[in-house]
């Protein structure tokens, strides 16, 4: 009898479906990379590509932490082959997908790529719906470390399950790849998407602009305040960490919009852990974009191992502080001037006790005091012994690291 119960159990042990996963391991930190949307729209092709590699050597942005390529919606041809394949469009892509992998892994840099959980991408480009292990399979196939999957033309179909079908074909064709979950937060992507993807939108589109709103279709486009508004109470950070990571789009950082936005841009990006996905065009980089954008100091921020996405502590004069405890009991905080002019910010530490309810961290100036290092200036500013006096400039921003002293 016993013999018979142990035959049973490993009878059903053995026939038990295998629950699919994604590949861990990978986006312990938030992925760095760059993208063509942003600045090149459907407009780019491999030579463009092959610069952008180039680039991120000439310009620091390789040893910054910035790996990704990413081919964004274009870059395939209208139909998909006698066979069902993807075809990449042959006047952009002459020399192949498979070759372009290879001359950016060659840079040590990693390929990423763009479809749509729908019939048709966003461009009107072959979905992947139906065609999930093809498509992973041909991706694999060609070296693709990143894949951004879209949610245009998926006529009502349920989220979680499409992406988890593309998760799981990427998992079978055996190699390693971010899965960015691109829905733009719809569907509540933070609630589920931990065990499907390594990192999910929360927002519609982002605009090279500091306060406007467009809408198109079913999707909203925001510049950087009203984005930053969209899901101020959904507490979506207690869902954040170490391989799943809210995306709050791809940058705009060198597109258009001022340096001091630029500052204040980046910096709160960084506090809220959000993927840094470049949109601009690295070839036409000034000193201060580049600056901004390989400022290891506030990478250092958004990679911190603590992984605790920050929060909007409080807004005071229409500064909105931005707080986030650190490792080894230190905090970053972010003062962000939303003026159309420079204000004077003055903070009495003592007198502001931030707490985090859901990481349970406070920070008690009147019990401890720090060290302030401005994270733009790369020096330290005093402590919080005494009241912070600094003019922030229109748009501007004042990052700070707190240490104990």
């Amino acid at each position: 009898m016993k013999k018979l119960f142990v035959y049973l159990l490993l009878h059903i042990i053995i026939w038990q479906p295998i629950i699919a996963q994604k590949f861990e391991g990978l986006a312990k930190t938030p992925p760095m990379g760059w993208n063509t949307w942003n600045k090149f729209g459907f407009n780019f092709d491999e030579k463009i590509i092959r610069d952008v590699a180039d680039a991120f050597i000439k310009n620091g942005l390789k040893d910054a932490g910035y790996e990704y390529i990413i081919l964004d919606d274009g870059w395939m041809s209208k139909e998909r082959d006698k066979d069902g394949n993807l075809v990449p469009d042959p006047r952009k892509f002459p020399s192949g997908m498979k070759a372009l992998g290879d001359y950016i892994h060659a840079k040590g840099l990693k390929f990423g790529i763009y479809n749509c959980a729908g019939t048709k991408t966003c461009g009107g480009y072959p979905g992947g719906a139906g065609y999930e292990e093809r498509d992973a399979n041909l991706y694999a196939s060609w070296g693709v470390d990143f894949l951004k999957y879209d949610w245009c033309n998926t006529n009502k179909i349920h989220a979680q399950t499409a992406y988890a079908t593309m998760r799981d074909a990427i998992k079978k064709a055996g190699r390693p790849m971010i899965f960015s979950i691109c829905e733009w937060g719809l569907n509540q992507p933070w609630t589920w998407g931990k065990d499907v993807g390594h990192m999910w939108r929360v927002t519609g589109d982002i605009a090279n602009c500091w306060n406007c709103s467009y809408r198109f279709k079913e999707l909203s486009t925001h510049g950087i305040l009203p984005l930053l508004s969209i899901r101020k109470k959904d507490n979506i950070r207690k869902y954040a960490g170490p391989g799943h990571w809210n995306d709050y789009d791809m940058l705009e950082v060198g597109n258009g919009m001022s340096d001091s936005q630029n500052r204040s841009h980046f910096a709160v990006w960084c506090m809220l852990s959000s993927p840094l996905i470049l949109g601009n065009d690295l070839s036409k980089m000034n000193w201060e974009t580049v600056n901004i954008l390989t400022n290891k100091e506030i990478i250092d921020i958004n990679k911190d191992s603590l992984a605790i996405e920050s929060f909007r502590y409080k807004t005071l004069w229409n500064i909105d502080i931005w707080a986030r405890p650190l490792k080894n009991d230190e905090w970053a905080i972010c003062f962000v001037n939303r003026n159309g002019f420079k204000m004077k910010l003055q903070f009495n530490w003592s007198k502001h006790i931030i707490e985090d309810e859901f990481f349970n961290r406070k920070l008690d100036c009147s019990k401890q005091v720090y060290n302030l290092r401005d994270l733009y200036l790369h020096q330290q500013v005093g402590t919080t012994e005494a009241n912070l006096e600094k003019e922030i400039g229109k748009h501007d921003v004042l990052l700070l690291k707190l240490t104990k002293k």
